[in-house]
């Protein structure tokens, strides 16, 4: 072991510690010992301490966020973040295309959101509903992260819920079913009453949009900031699996468009930034069809 350890930068000395330098990365499980040491020689049928090196660097992921998640010229990574929450999520009152602000849990989420990704790497541009929920949850992040300023685009707010939006939903089923099944429905061309969205209108807009800021980001991450439903309509374009799960307020959600067409999703429904701030544990909130 001792000899190994004389053929590695003194640089490296740190993987050879029995317990973890958290500071040279978040992935790497364990430190070279051992057990490590016969597994590589398995792997590669002899060990060098290059070998075992250059093996272990590939799991590390640097805390400088100048080196991490590099991004291809031919893809662009998109931020994916859903609004903070609003008394009308808290309520479980529908919003569709009203426009409803943060509270100040909402808020605080946002503040949680933004910190995480002022930490990562650069960002070269922010997205928003027009919404003041999404846009003021983007004006956040956009602070944190450079002093961007948000690009608003009315193809990224929630669908338009037609007669129900402003309605309690615990009530609408029986002040208007009709209405209410339309929003529910799993057929895809259903509109709703009073000037609402099918699901492949809402569809057609967002993801027209994202291929849009693909387009003009190439080699870049870029955040885009939307609601429940568009982001369920953007997890349709990306993922052959039809359930998404719960959409919570300020969420992470990372989707990869290469310029081929290809959407690949990296990261879904990551709250682990939020801590105290919380979020809303309930099946409604937005995550669904009103947010």
């Amino acid at each position: 072991m001792h000899v190994l350890k004389s053929l590695v930068p003194s640089t490296l000395s740190q993987f050879f510690k029995p317990e973890i330098d958290t500071r040279v990365g978040r992935r790497l499980q364990y430190s070279l010992n051992p057990k490590l040491i016969l597994n590589q020689r398995r792997r590669f049928g002899k060990f060098t301490a290059a070998t075992i090196v250059s093996s272990i660097m590939e799991g590390v992921v640097p805390e400088s966020t100048e080196q991490v998640r590099y991004v291809s010229p031919n893809c662009t990574e998109i931020i994916v973040i859903r609004h903070g929450e609003t008394e009308w999520n808290a309520e479980g009152r529908i919003q569709g295309h009203l426009d409803v602000e943060l509270n100040d849990m909402g808020r605080q989420q946002a503040h949680a959101v933004a910190n995480r990704l002022s930490k990562e790497p650069k960002i070269s541009a922010v997205y928003s509903s027009d919404l003041k929920r999404a846009f003021e949850t983007a004006e956040t992040i956009a602070q944190l992260c450079g002093g961007l300023v948000v690009v608003k685009d009315p193809s990224l707010r929630e669908r338009h819920l037609g007669e129900i939006q402003g309605l309690l939903y615990s009530d609408v089923s029986v002040t208007n079913d009709k209405a209410y099944q339309a929003m529910v429905s799993r057929q895809t061309d259903r509109i709703i009453p009073g000037g609402g969205e099918s699901l492949d209108q809402l569809y057609e807009r967002c993801t027209s949009s994202l291929e849009r800021i693909a387009e003009n980001h190439r080699g870049e991450r870029v955040v885009v900031v939307s609601h429940g439903g568009t982001i369920r309509a953007l997890h349709r374009r990306a993922s052959s699996n039809g359930r998404c799960g719960k959409i919570s307020n300020a969420s992470v959600n990372i989707i990869h468009l290469s310029e081929d067409g290809q959407w690949t999703i990296k990261v879904w429904g990551d709250v682990s930034h939020l801590g105290d701030a919380g979020f809303l544990k309930s099946g409604f909130g937005g995550d669904q069809n009103s947010g």
